[in-house]
């Protein structure tokens, strides 16, 4: 791939991007106040992260019971309220304990 593809490419992508966001700030120019709408999109970025996070700790993990039992653990102790930091050490040690048990 030569110089002005890529450059191509990424002004395709920026433009594609810039869209997205811009579109919805343009054809929704007044205040949504169906609460149905508004409670659908107040849980859009928390499906989104979820969705990306979820596959990718499981898959990433060195197997696919140490990626089960890091999530589940982590699943817990997000239930249970404990910090972020937390959550991601105690997920951590409990793949890589698995990981050394089996």
């Amino acid at each position: 791939m030569d110089a002005t593809n890529i450059w191509l490419a990424i002004a395709v992508m920026a433009s594609v991007t810039y869209a997205i966001r811009m579109l919805p700030l343009v054809i929704l120019k007044r205040e949504i106040t169906e609460p149905h709408v508004r409670a659908f999109l107040h849980y859009v970025p928390y499906a989104t992260l979820t969705a990306m996070t979820i596959p990718a700790a499981i898959l990433d993990a060195p197997t696919l019971l140490a990626g089960l039992v890091g999530v589940s653990v982590a699943v817990l102790l997000a239930l249970w309220r404990v910090s972020l930091v937390l959550v991601a050490a105690i997920a951590s040690l409990a793949v890589w304990l698995v990981e050394v048990l089996l």
